[in-house]
Parts: structure tokens; C-alpha cells; sequence
């Protein structure tokens, strides 16, 4: 994994629609907005939203967002 990988966004809020990964679940996301000090975050195929703290949030590499989309056609979850 790359250093940029590794780091956090810190305490900056992440645009709407940027991929992450919330490190402290390892579950990747989509940023669906800010509420409070919380990031927002949807799973990539669709599903309930979660919120999490910013400084646990990071911008996704390739690897990432293919795990993501593994494990839900692997629930049997069809992509939205």
C-alpha cells in the first residue's frame, strides 16, 4: 500500500462522492454528505448509510474499491 493510501484525510470533510475507506470498520464508502463533525458514508453498490469520524477517513486506492464490489456480489447484492 502506498504512503498516500495510508494517511488520512485528517479533519478535513472529503467531497460528496469521493471513495474512501473508514479505518476504523475498513469498510469502503461513498461520501454522501457531512452531518455535525461526521463523514456520511454509503457502501459503493448501495445500502445504509454510516457515519464516521473524519480523522479515520481516507481516500481509496484501486484494490479498495474492487474488495468493495466483491463482497456485495458475493452477499448477492446487485450494484445500484
Amino acid at each position: 500500500m502506498t504512503r498516500e493510501a495510508e494517511e488520512t484525510l485528517g479533519e478535513s470533510q472529503p467531497p460528496v462522492g469521493t471513495h474512501v475507506v473508514d479505518t476504523d470498520t475498513g469498510r469502503a464508502g461513498i461520501v454522501m454528505g457531512h452531518e455535525g463533525p461526521y463523514v456520511q458514508l454509503r457502501p459503493p453498490g448501495g445500502g445504509r448509510e454510516w457515519d464516521a469520524e473524519p480523522g479515520a477517513v481516507r481516500r481509496t486506492v484501486p484494490g479498495d474499491r474492487a474488495g468493495a464490489e466483491a463482497a456485495h456480489a458475493e452477499a448477492g447484492e446487485e450494484p445500484h
